[in-house]
């Protein structure tokens, strides 16, 4: 008992050593997970909550860029520089070599703002703009007193071009000056500084008429004087989503505005302007699938509309954005006078998402209930865009885990996928799991893929199971080889006892003799001393 005691208390000393030697902050971790600082969600926004800005062309304007953190504890040392590859990326003049802001620290919960363009540094708008919004990509650094985060964020600004007079003698009198004039999104062309107007077909596509011009004919002999002008009152493609490397319809509205005069033998040749930044720049965003890129057309009658379409292909090489189509017309009006005239279309194209998933590995890949498992595996992004906001989970009806945030994965790279499920029920089944996979494109738009995989998941091994496993002898051989083996054990066990019990008869015989003999020496030795 007592030496019970004595180990007891040396286990409890070694125990209390440990513990002071243990490091506080290995002490303390659990608490400090609870409280886990946070320096990673940085935000930017246009203004204090206010509408998409619009800058017009030549315009003396600022620019403010509110910085927000969103984490729990101060950023430090906060920059933020306007990433530039291209002039063509920046609506402004570029009159500087550096634009880059220093915010100094952030508060937990508080925003900066980086204002560009002050009282006595305005920015010049470009006088060039299209009407085209601007996705403005910002880098920012900073740090939390021992680490340092880098970071980009993008905002939207639209632009509006200057307006412009109508040459004279070619304004078509019907002409609706309520209507914006407007010019294309991208690379749409104008009529050569004639007015024109801009048409939103409702959705991302956008719409620019300019006015016609007489080329031929006398323009007094269509009766009332008017210019019988055709425009484009919107377009659809099918299918609805034009995607990079693929064909798609092109159905193209139009409507002859005056009320008058029809129009006949028209002739629609359609333009899509060269793209890229590559070698490849130099080919068209869209090339027709077949035949030539002209179009012709009977007539519209007088107030009347009509469609024509075309089977265009998308380059594969294309980025994520709305591309231009410039559309010339030529016609002729009762009277034979021609005109001609041009309209622009901006075609947004989207680029798909295009990943692989490696051979998923489970270690081990068989478990029993409530024990766990590694799953790993590669994820390979093949596409030309980038993903946003990659996260991955494992589901089923055998398993249960924990989702995995994996960040950003650029185009061409690699994301590692490292989890650990707990089985929590029995199965055999094919394909009884499945890796979900979630992620965001450039727009903020959220896509769910599901890659299923087989996981074997045992019953739960009870100890008694095992003791029996361990105790139970294994079978082998014949019966009448176990009954042999069982009489020469029975034999040998007989013989050794016998051997023992002679053994131990013969120790008990000389004991006996030597104490005899002891006995006869004590009695000789007594005469001995009696005699004189």
């Amino acid at each position: 008992m007592k030496r019970f005691k004595r180990a007891w208390a040396v286990l409890l000393c070694c125990m209390f050593t440990i513990c002071m030697l243990m490091p506080a902050g290995v002490r303390a971790e659990e608490g400090e997970n609870e409280n886990a600082k946070v320096l990673n969600q940085i935000t930017l926004s246009v203004g204090d909550e206010q509408k998409t800005p619009v800058y017009k062309a030549g315009e003396k304007t600022e620019l403010k860029i509110n910085v927000q953190n969103k984490g729990n504890i101060d950023a430090q040392n906060v920059m933020i520089t306007p990433v530039i590859n291209s002039t063509d990326e920046w609506p402004f003049d570029m009159e500087k070599l550096n634009y880059e802001q220093d915010l100094g620290t952030i508060a937990a919960g508080a925003q900066a703002t980086a204002l560009w363009g002050g009282d006595d540094d305005k920015l010049t708008v470009k006088s060039d703009v299209t009407g085209k919004s601007y996705k403005l990509v910002f880098k920012l650094t900073y740090d939390d007193g021992e680490k340092v985060y880098e970071t980009e964020r993008y905002v939207f600004v639209k632009t509006e071009a200057k307006k412009t007079t109508s040459g004279s003698g070619n304004s078509d009198k019907g002409h609706d000056n309520s209507q914006s004039d407007k010019p294309s999104d991208n690379n749409g062309g104008g009529n050569n500084g004639s007015s024109g107007s801009y048409v939103d077909t409702g959705d991302d596509g956008i719409v620019y008429n300019g006015d016609p011009i007489s080329t031929g004919g006398d323009v007094s002999s269509a009766g009332d004087g008017s210019v019988p002008r055709v425009i484009v009152t919107g377009f659809d493609t099918d299918p609805g989503t034009v995607k990079a490397g693929s064909n798609f319809k092109l159905v193209i509205h139009l409507k002859n505005t005056s009320k008058k005069t029809a129009v006949k033998n028209m002739l629609f040749d359609l333009q899509a302007p060269a793209a890229g930044t590559d070698e490849a720049a130099e080919a068209p965003a869209f090339l027709p699938v077949s035949g030539s890129s002209s179009i012709y057309l009977d007539g519209i009658p007088a107030n009347g509309t009509k469609d024509i379409s075309i089977d265009l292909n998308s380059r594969a090489d294309l980025i994520q954005k709305p591309y231009s189509i410039t559309m010339t017309m030529k016609y002729e009006d009762g009277s034979a006078t021609q005109f001609e005239g041009e309209s622009s279309l901006a075609i947004p194209v989207t680029q798909e998402a295009r990943f692989e998933f490696s051979e998923i590995q489970i270690m081990p890949d068989t478990v029993a209930v409530y024990e766990e498992a590694n799953i790993t595996c590669n994820l390979y992004n093949l596409g030309r865009v980038k993903m946003y906001n990659v996260k991955v989970r494992f589901e089923g009806d055998a398993i249960e885990g924990e989702e995995q945030f994996i960040g950003n994965l650029e185009s061409g790279s690699t994301g590692t996928i490292d989890g650990i499920v707990t089985a929590i029920a029995e199965s055999y089944d094919e394909s009884n799991c499945k890796l979900v996979l979630s992620y965001e494109d450039d727009s903020g738009k959220e896509y769910t893929v599901e890659q299923p995989f087989t996981m074997t998941v045992t019953a739960e091994m009870e100890p008694a199971d095992m003791e029996m496993m361990m105790d139970v002898p294994e079978e082998t051989g014949s019966p009448i080889g176990i009954i042999i083996a069982v009489i020469a054990g029975l034999v040998v066990i007989g013989a050794v006892t016998a051997v023992l019990l002679l053994k131990r008869r013969k120790n008990k015989i000389q004991s006996s003799e030597e104490e005899e003999l002891m006995d006869e020496v004590e009695r000789f030795t007594e005469d001995e001393r009696r005699q004189p």
